[in-house]
């Protein structure tokens, strides 16, 4: 299983190829709208990539309440020990 800190790195490389967001600005407690300006298009994309990354398919329903980074770390971590 991934640790929370390898999902991070995974998170700042994604953010960057992306949406060119700089990787030092991608923090557990940053807020994906506000803070990073990614929205629900965007989240498409984040999607497709946590799907290449766990090898599953993402539940619509877990993706509802993500809000911040840590909650897609928390949702990867989740699929990940599936």
């Amino acid at each position: 299983m991934l640790t929370q800190e390898q999902i991070l790195e995974k998170l700042r490389e994604w953010m960057d190829e992306l949406f060119e967001i700089a990787p030092e600005t991608v923090q557990l407690e940053s807020h994906l709208g506000s803070d990073l300006d990614v929205d629900s298009i965007d989240a498409i994309d984040l999607v497709v990539k946590i799907k290449e990354l766990t090898g599953k398919q993402v539940n619509p329903e877990d993706f509802k309440s993500v809000r911040t980074v840590q909650d897609v770390v928390t949702v990867i971590q989740n699929m990940s020990a599936e």
